[in-house]
């Protein structure tokens, strides 16, 4: 997913909604605007409901899934579903105000299109304080950082999930059968360490990193969203059987987990940056509104039920990717294969993102002749990066609730509620929708204060504590 910049040669839209071609104004700003006032101007090739629904469900689902029976663990058999459909109704209508808001400024500013950062830039611009319309230009460059760091977090999480899967089928190849009992014991057999599976992977990784050309990488999505849902398909087949008794399992969990919840579930919401360049490219985007809560609704639904289900079949021994639980026989390790083969090749469309942020300003410094080798040079380094993060640091499950506390938040529940008071407070603003907005803004802000404690906590934690160092939360 990306919130570049789409250059005006690449749409002939726009994708201003809020005024008509006659220029009234919208309804009102308690929603997106009427459907009868958007207008798209020459676009012809646009995405229809259906195929922005796939792309939109493709933008949420597959990164933060697998790890949320362990968060739903972290608050409680009953507190994580609640608090997981709370976040989930929070976090749409965060996206529902940043389409809005971007509406906004298209139409004030002519534009055919306005990006996550362009938006809280002209925010701040449109703020009554002298001092953020000066500074305005900051409000880009926090949401292109916060976006790389989530990015950049994915990438590394999928080194150490691929490293954990391959790792466990390997050991467990010599006693691989067709017998899939869940009560049947596999002698694992001795392996190398899940780092240097990572540094094997590596190579690899780098050569896909090096593909630039989006129309080959969503060849390679289209892959990785195939055998992906094939696992999911096969891991809620069983995981739905033999579903112990779960009177045992607490309903509210200790609060000091709570937080680590709090970090992996906005990380797994954390698909704001898809609905800006989604919405742009429909053929009719009066009907955004209605793919946007329809598709997050069917995300909604996949998380919690992935997330209890999966809690209530492994209880306490839930690990931080579900697919480390599923029994070591051929049918499951191909699903663990399959996955992996799914994560694999989504590494470069997340990749992209973070590499388009930075890589473009640091090739313009240099020479066309030079220009394509320090392309490829800053990507290296970039994959290098993310292994060697994976490498250094055991707990990456508790890196990536920090990640998600951090940047996920802001991006997610921070900046749009407040984005919203800035773009329409000059022009009136009932008191309600910014108690609306300080509250959800507040929200965000503790959880960002209290989850980023709490995974630091976790990570100064002394190693003997920690129990299966390389479990990976996805």
């Amino acid at each position: 997913m990306s919130t570049r910049r789409l250059r005006s040669e690449d749409y002939n839209d726009y994708s201003s909604t809020d005024v008509t071609p006659e220029g009234s104004p919208p309804d009102g700003m308690n929603g997106f605007a009427h459907p009868e006032s958007y207008q798209r101007f020459g676009e012809t090739n646009g995405t229809t409901w259906y195929q922005t629904l796939i792309h939109l469900l493709k933008g949420n689902v597959g990164t933060g899934l697998l790890g949320l029976p362990l968060a739903v663990k972290n608050a409680g058999i009953l507190l994580g579903p609640v608090s997981l459909l709370v976040m989930g109704v929070v976090a749409v209508h965060c996206m529902g105000i940043l389409v809005k808001c971007a509406h906004h400024f298209c139409n004030r500013f002519q534009k055919q299109f306005v990006d996550y950062g362009g938006a809280v830039m002209y925010g701040l611009e449109a703020t009554p304080s002298a001092w953020l319309r000066t500074h305005a230009i900051w409000g880009r460059r926090m949401v292109g950082l916060f976006l790389v760091i989530t990015q950049l977090g994915f990438c590394c999480v999928y080194f150490v999930f691929l490293a954990d899967n391959l790792r466990q089928v390997v050991s467990a190849a010599n006693g691989t059968t067709n017998d899939c009992s869940s009560n049947r014991t596999v002698v694992m057999t001795p392996t190398m360490d899940s780092r240097l599976y990572m540094l094997s992977i590596l190579p690899f990784v780098v050569l896909l990193s090096f593909i630039q050309n989006l129309k080959v990488l969503s060849v390679f999505s289209m892959l990785a969203n195939m055998a992906m849902l094939v696992s999911l398909v096969v891991i809620y087949q069983y995981i739905v059987r033999d579903i112990p008794d779960p009177r045992d399992l607490p309903l509210a969990a200790a609060w000091k987990t709570y937080p680590l919840f709090f970090g992996t579930a906005i990380f797994a919401f954390e698909g704001i940056g898809v609905v800006l360049p989604l919405e742009n490219k429909m053929k009719k985007p009066q009907q955004f509104p209605i793919v946007l809560y329809v598709g997050m609704t069917i995300v909604t639904i996949l998380y919690i039920s992935l997330g209890v289900l999966g809690y209530l079949r492994f209880g306490a021994d839930i690990q931080g990717s579900i697919t480390l639980n599923l029994p070591n026989c051929w049918l499951y390790q191909a699903v663990k294969l399959l996955f992996s083969f799914g994560i694999f090749f989504t590494y470069a469309v997340q990749f992209y993102v973070p590499a388009e942020i930075i890589i473009p300003p640091l090739v313009a410094r240099v020479s066309e002749r030079w220009g394509l080798v320090v392309n490829l040079l800053l990507r290296l380094a970039l994959v290098c990066l993310t292994c060697v993060l994976a490498i250094l640091i055991p707990r990456l499950d508790i890196v990536i609730s920090l990640v998600g506390s951090v940047s996920s938040s802001a991006l997610a529940l921070i900046f749009p509620p407040l984005l919203e008071i800035a773009t329409y407070y000059s022009e009136g603003i009932h008191p309600l929708v910014i108690a609306k907005d300080v509250a959800i803004s507040l929200f965000g802000f503790v959880g960002f204060v209290v989850g980023t404690y709490e995974a630091l906590v976790e990570l100064a934690a002394p190693a003997t504590t920690v129990v299966n160092a390389t479990t990976v939360m996805v």
